[in-house]
């Protein structure tokens, strides 16, 4: 491979796991222990300290590397009023979600919602693909690149790798499968949302469900599964075994099986053996409901 080549196929990497903006020359690295201060020289040593009294006290300052090394000073109020603007939004957000009758209304009331710092540095707001009325509701992340481009959910590459799992248990976005995310706006560069951006948007989410009544649901993912179960264990021990989703209403219990991410398959294929053990508990659970009828290509 030649050094053009190379410089090409890294650049390729970079875009396919959303690094596709710089936002300095130079990455600062925060977890760096800053270098001690140079101790005193013996001239400065055998000077006497000034007297407190006798005029203002000089400031050392320290170099750029550790300043930046440090975390930037917050005023005594600052944490108060931004979880006070943040509980504010979560009720709104909750509020309107529960006012919402239809999917139709819910969609317009997601795409007025200003409240998620996200919205402001997004192209679109992502909410929907497939069918509506499916038996089946896939649950992922958030939008990435291509999504953000379209206003559609996976349809990037690991949107390709949903739509292979999903079509070797007979399921299909086109037929039978709903699809949204947890997050309806792609965070800046694909980071992983906070867990105040998460907390804005599952009041919709869960309305979503209510909403659209699927008798199954799919979830993709670490951050969609510890948000709708209300769990903190990782992927690893939330994969492979089913769920009751709640709601905020009466109506039944719809079972849940969280799986990995498509994305995270992508970078680890060895992961794709559990993940087929969950497509098949998963396929098993259809034909249990009558969705899937066992023995033929649905």
């Amino acid at each position: 491979m030649t050094p053009d080549n190379a410089l090409a196929a890294l650049l390729d990497w970079y875009l396919a796991v959303g690094v596709d903006e710089a936002i300095g020359d130079v990455a600062v690295d925060r977890f760096r222990v800053p270098d001690p201060l140079p101790p005193p020289s013996m001239a400065e040593a055998s000077r006497p300290a000034p007297a407190a009294a006798s005029g203002p006290q000089q400031v050392r300052h320290l170099p750029a590397r550790q300043v930046l090394a440090r975390p930037a000073a917050q005023s005594p109020t600052d944490a108060p009023e931004s979880e006070v603007r943040h509980e504010g939004a979560l009720k709104a957000a909750r509020t309107i979600a529960a006012e919402a009758g239809t999917l139709e209304a819910l969609e317009a009331a997601i795409e007025a919602f200003d409240a998620c710092p996200l919205k402001a540095t997004a192209n679109r707001t992502v909410i929907r693909d497939g069918v509506l009325g499916a038996p089946v509701l896939v649950v992922g992340e958030a939008p990435g690149q291509e999504e953000d481009r379209t206003g559609k959910p996976f349809v990037g590459p690991a949107g390709q790798m949903l739509d292979r799992m999903l079509g070797a248990i007979g399921l299909s976005r086109s037929e039978n499968v709903l699809i949204t995310n947890i997050i309806f706006w792609r965070p800046p560069a694909n980071r992983k949302p906070t867990p105040q951006e998460v907390a804005l948007c599952v009041p919709f989410v869960r309305r979503f469900i209510e909403l659209s009544q699927p008798k199954l649901v799919l979830l993709a993912g670490a951050t969609a599964a510890q948000a709708l179960l209300d769990r903190t264990d990782g992927i690893s021990r939330l994969r492979g075994q089913w769920f009751e989703q709640s709601t905020e209403s009466d109506r039944p219990i719809i079972p849940t099986l969280a799986t990995y991410h498509p994305s995270y398959l992508l970078r680890s294929p060895a992961q794709k053996r559990d993940a087929w053990k969950d497509l098949m508990m998963f396929q098993e659970r259809l034909e249990s409901l009558g969705i899937l009828i066992p023995g033929r290509e649905n």
